[in-house]
């Protein structure tokens, strides 16, 4: 069945949801409560109703359910503050309120549900994809800790540069979805696919793990590590480097002792840092603030971790793109100082030198160092997905438009399903729309309103509709831009864009000024 609401279809047999042409990434759990949302339309939903159908029943707390309908609501371009679609009717539950339309779908379209989708171009080396380990734990609190460990084996994997390896973003799509690895591999565009489970009891892990030839669906590698919790990192190692193995001939030395580095000597610190990077992937603001408390959490416990330095300095990032901020200046001088400790404790930590210098540019404006850091984190690894992402924005602001267009381009490729590839498309359009090319930035910007209600990009479609002489387009722009931030003005945007060069100011102030948007 085909629902369709808004811009939107929601296709129920091939588990989508699609805005126009443009498939919308959402995660399955979310998926599964929109559909029933829509299809129980005509009543209100109980607290219970949806744990009985999402969670067959299964205990699930208020902040998990919260998380998941957030999620849905992201979606479709809603909020809990808007609740345009998806209303809360207080202490009964909630509704789905939009207006839907049921057609069935063609014959022919039916027919073609398994067809194959387009296939990305592989890439000139061995290329890997790992899928979310499941959780053996028999504990649902558990979940952050195995995808925590495969995370970590992805990080692994992505420091050899003999291999293309998918980001976590994309290769976490397929989550608590049922999927062969032929339809993986044709998706992300990889030769190799990596699937396995991780047990937890006590002080003791085993991970199990298999490489499989997307291909051919052939086991070409399959193992097991056990160990104390004390060595999950060795045990992280393990599999990385049996992956590698399996699909490499020959390692350089170097890469190797690179790759084995331990993020942080204690547990207590991992523990904190995974449940951070939960929480940090829900993107919400509410979200966002939890991942902060448990970054600095896993800071108290290792005040050398540099990666927790790094994503805590992002988490002020992400709440200056979303207009979030509660007090900038102390806000900017946090930043400045998490960002720097994180560089100066991670010199060899890609991870912690991205996000560095992703917070350095978007919040300081400190876009000199904030290019030092990102490329000494490309030299270190060039499959990681958010350091091109850093380095795109980066080269936005210091005026390298070709340059950050094929960063963000490099991104894509490497996280092609990513949830939040908006920010990357968003990036797209401001190089073009800041290198004069109008239309492209006005279709990239496009591409990135789809969720989440992503402010950047309708800062940059008022702007480029404007330059372009699209004057309607570019004041329904600014429209919907001062319902979502009705502080919007020529004086936030350029706060918010430390751009470097004066004529690139000039040419963002005055396809404002055109389309109507105050000074201040």
């Amino acid at each position: 069945m085909l629902y369709l609401f808004e811009e939107f279809a929601l296709d129920s047999d091939r588990r989508e949801l699609r805005r126009g042409s443009i498939a919308v990434p959402i995660a399955p759990q979310a998926f599964d409560l929109l559909e029933y949302l829509i299809r129980n339309r005509e009543r209100v939903l109980s607290k219970d109703d949806l744990i009985a159908s999402i969670w067959d029943g299964r205990i699930v707390s208020e902040s998990a359910l919260s998380t998941c309908v957030n999620a849905a609501r992201s979606a479709i371009n809603d909020s809990g503050e808007l609740q345009q679609l998806i209303r809360t009717i207080p202490r009964k539950g909630m509704r789905f309120v939009g207006n839907v339309r049921e057609e069935q779908k063609p014959e022919a379209m039916t027919a073609g549900a398994g067809s194959e989708q387009p296939t990305l171009p592989l890439p000139d080396k061995p290329s890997i994809a790992v899928l979310p380990f499941q959780n053996m734990s028999g504990d649902s609190d558990q979940e952050h800790f195995a995808d925590g460990t495969v995370e970590e084996i992805i990080t692994a994997l992505s420091r050899f540069s003999s291999l293309f390896v998918i980001a976590r973003n994309s290769s976490f799509i397929y989550k608590g979805r049922a999927v062969g690895v032929k339809q993986v591999g044709r998706e992300l565009g990889v030769q190799y696919v990596v699937e396995g489970s991780v047990r937890k009891a006590g002080t003791q892990v085993r991970i199990t793990s298999q490489l499989i030839n997307a291909s051919t669906g052939a086991h070409l590698w399959v193992n097991r590590f056990d160990g104390c919790l004390a060595d999950i990192f060795d045990l992280q190692d393990q599999v990385a480097l049996g992956v590698v193995g399996a699909v490499t001939s020959k390692l350089e030395q170097a890469e190797i002792k690179r790759a084995k580095r331990k993020p942080t000597d204690s547990l207590d610190a991992y523990e904190y840092f995974l449940r951070g990077m939960a929480s940090f992937y829900q993107r919400s603001r509410e979200a966002t603030d939890d991942a902060l408390r448990l970054f600095y959490a896993a800071i108290g416990r290792d005040a050398e971790f540099a990666s927790a330095y790094g994503m805590a300095a992002w988490c002020y990032g992400w709440r200056k793109v979303n207009a979030w901020t509660t007090d900038r200046a102390k806000e900017i001088a946090e930043t400045a100082r998490l960002a720097r400790r994180a560089a100066e404790l991670g010199p060899d930590d890609a991870v912690a030198l991205s996000r560095a210098a992703h917070a350095l540019a978007t919040v300081v404006g400190d876009v000199e160092d904030a290019v030092t850091f990102v490329d000494r984190a490309l030299a270190l690894n060039p499959n990681l997905a958010g350091a091109w992402w850093a380095s795109g924005w980066a080269r936005v602001y210091c005026g390298e438009q070709e340059t950050a267009i094929e960063h963000f381009a490099r991104a894509m490729r490497l996280s092609p399903l990513d949830p939040h590839i908006i920010g990357m498309q968003a990036g797209t359009a401001f190089a073009h729309m800041l290198a004069g090319r109008y239309d492209q930035a006005s279709s990239w910007a496009q591409k990135a309103m789809w969720a989440q209600n992503y402010l950047t990009p309708l800062r940059i479609a008022v702007a480029s509709h404007a330059l372009a002489g699209r004057l309607t387009e570019a004041k329904k722009a600014l429209a919907r831009l001062q319902e979502l931030d009705p502080a919007a003005s020529i004086a936030n945007f350029q706060e918010r864009a430390p751009l470097r060069r004066r004529e690139d100011l000039e040419r963002l102030e005055s396809g404002l000024r055109r389309a109507g948007m105050p000074e201040n």
